[in-house]
């Protein structure tokens, strides 16, 4: 809108200048005392990076790496508490204070990394160093996070939404100016299935950052499973899954969602988007069954981050979870650089 656009241009030489401020070291950067990789974006909404941040913390834990993921935690009950989301062994908090996509991460890496959320990265990183042995700092959503130094800063962008327009927030969903992925020592163009060829993407990105690593990820389903074996409250497979589905999310970007269940040959009767990080209630519950069954759904499907927000509700419709891995198209590459050098 034409009315937003002075609000973008504002916005946007608010951000320029406080990155050069950050540049010119007037603004200061603390070390976190251990490797740090920030993964984030330059764009608002779902850009695949939860399940990116995942991958990441699995190629780290697989060499054997103490790994703790800083995160805001977005929509939690108190964003000014710091909440020990997983202590690396279990899952310590439910998804109203811990936040629902700290608790996804947490119950899907269970048993392979510490999970904090704090707003104040820096200061979570001084307690976690100081309490555990960390030897690796994953900072989740950390791009514009300048305070906390970073070994490697990745940056994902959805192959699906295209930057060229360039506009910044209100008008737009740039976070910051398109001049920021200079700052990118690795790009991650996701989501390249429900896209198709990538090159112009990758060609404008290359524009801006000659110097950065580009890569092409992948979201795949690679299973379902009940939402009750989900919280693990009982065991199930995804052959369980009755067809045709009814999908239901709260995610950022929910058309990827929704294309993901069609690429996996999941048959859906009719879908229900809702806001990003929805908080759901039985009320909720309820009216999504009540569609579905008027779409003559057999079972409703949604994703691990609103699963995590389901725990206590109760469905009369069996109720499954996606399964969901990112793959690098150049993996062995991207395996080279997230691992420390020997």
């Amino acid at each position: 809108m034409v009315i937003l656009a002075p609000i973008g241009w504002l916005y946007g030489r608010a951000m320029d200048l406080r990155n050069a401020l950050y540049d010119r070291g007037v603004f200061k950067s603390f070390d976190l005392g251990a490797r740090t990789i920030s993964v984030g974006n330059i764009t608002t909404g779902g850009t695949g990076k939860t399940p990116l941040v995942a991958h990441i913390a699995d190629i780290l834990a697989a060499n054997g790496e103490k790994i703790c993921i800083l995160t805001r935690g977005y929509g939690r009950k108190d964003e000014k508490e710091r909440v020990l989301v997983s202590n690396g062994h279990k899952v310590l908090v439910d998804a109203e204070t811990g936040g629902d996509e700290p608790v996804e991460l947490a119950m899907q890496l269970a048993g392979k990394v510490m999970v904090i959320a704090d707003a104040g990265r820096v200061a979570a990183a001084r307690w976690a160093k100081e309490n555990f042995e960390i030897t690796t700092f994953i900072l989740d959503d950390g791009f514009q996070h300048r305070r906390a130094k970073r070994d490697l800063d990745i940056v994902c962008i959805d192959a699906t939404k295209p930057l060229s327009d360039g506009k910044l927030l209100p008008e737009g969903n740039l976070r910051e100016s398109l001049n920021g992925l200079t700052r990118a020592d690795a790009i991650v163009v996701t989501r390249i299935e429900q896209a198709g060829v990538s090159c112009t993407l990758q060609k404008e990105t290359r524009a801006i950052n000659r110097r950065a690593n580009i890569f092409s990820a992948r979201t795949q389903i690679v299973g379902t499973r009940r939402l009750e074996d989900f919280h693990g409250k009982s065991q199930g497979s995804e052959d369980d899954l009755p067809r045709p589905a009814f999908a239901f999310c709260g995610i950022g970007n929910p058309e990827s969602f929704f294309a993901s269940l069609a690429s996996a040959q999941i048959d859906s009767v009719g879908q229900r988007p809702l806001p990003d990080h929805y908080s759901y209630n039985q009320p909720d519950v309820e009216k999504i069954e009540t569609e579905a069954e008027a779409a003559g759904a057999k079972s409703l499907i949604t994703t691990g981050k609103d699963a995590v927000k389901l725990e206590n509700l109760k469905f009369r419709i069996p109720c499954f979870v996606v399964e969901i891995e990112t793959i690098i198209e150049e993996a062995d590459e991207f395996k080279r650089l997230i691992l420390p050098s020997s």
